[in-house]
C-alpha cells in the first residue's frame, strides 16, 4: 500500500476507500515526504498534515461524514457530546459534531496534561466520542479519554482520519477510523540511514 494512490476524479464525493482518502491528502497537498518527528516521538519519511486536507469546509464536511458513516448505529445512538484534544482533533472534531448535531468540546494541555479549558465542563455520565486526526501509538488518545474520565464524563468509543497502527492500537474503546496505512515509523535508535540523512522536522502540534 504504501506510495500507492488513487487520485479522485470525483472529488465532491464522499470518501469510501483508503485510496480515496489518500487521494483526498495527495489532492490538497497534506501528503508530505521527507523526515518527520511524529507527536509520538517515532521518526517516519511520510507525514499526513490534517490541518491542511481540513483547511477546505467541504472536503472538511465530506471526510467528516465519512467519518461518521463508518461508525455503528448503536455507538451514534448513545453519543451526548464530541471531545476532541487539541490542537489537531479540533477541526475534524467540530465537523463530527457538526453532522451528528452534537456539541463540540475540545481538550488543552498548558501545563503539560490533558483538561477541559474557556468553560467547557461534562456532566457526570455524560457519553462521550472522542475525535482524533491521526492515531499512531494512541498515547494522546489514551491520555484524553483519561482526562474526559476525571472531568465527568465517559468516552464510548473514538474515531480518527487516520490509524497509523493498522488496527494494533489499543485505547481502551471502540475505535473507529477512516482509513489505516502501513507508513512505517522508527525509534529513536533504529532509523534507516536514508532516512537519518535527511533533516528531521517536527510538524506535529505536540513539544517534544
Amino acid at each position: 500500500m504504501p506510495g500507492q494512490f488513487a487520485i479522485m476524479t470525483t472529488p465532491t464525493t464522499i470518501p469510501e476507500t483508503v485510496d480515496d482518502v489518500l487521494a483526498e491528502f495527495r489532492n490538497s497537498g497534506a501528503l508530505l515526504e521527507g523526515h518527520f518527528k511524529l507527536s509520538s516521538g517515532r521518526h517516519s519519511g511520510h507525514y499526513l498534515q490534517c490541518a491542511r486536507v481540513l483547511m477546505n469546509p467541504a472536503r472538511a464536511a465530506r471526510l467528516a461524514q465519512a467519518i461518521v458513516d463508518a461508525i455503528p448505529s448503536k455507538v451514534l445512538d448513545h453519543i451526548d457530546v464530541v471531545v476532541s484534544p487539541a490542537m489537531g482533533g479540533i477541526i475534524v472534531g467540530h465537523e463530527v459534531a457538526r453532522v451528528l448535531d452534537k456539541d463540540a468540546l475540545f481538550l488543552e494541555r498548558p501545563d503539560g496534561v490533558f483538561h477541559l479549558r474557556r468553560g467547557f465542563a461534562l456532566e457526570p455520565g455524560t457519553k462521550v466520542l472522542m475525535v482524533e486526526d491521526v492515531v499512531t501509538t494512541g498515547l494522546s488518545s489514551r491520555e484524553a479519554i483519561a482526562a474526559v474520565a476525571k472531568e465527568g464524563g465517559e468516552v464510548i468509543a473514538e474515531c480518527a482520519l487516520i490509524d497509523r497502527s493498522l488496527g494494533s492500537v489499543d485505547l481502551g474503546v471502540p475505535f473507529y477510523p477512516l482509513a489505516a496505512f502501513d507508513f512505517p515509523t522508527y525509534g529513536e535508535n533504529d532509523i534507516p540511514e536514508e532516512l537519518a540523512s535527511i533533516a528531521v522536522t517536527k510538524p506535529g502540534s505536540r513539544e517534544e
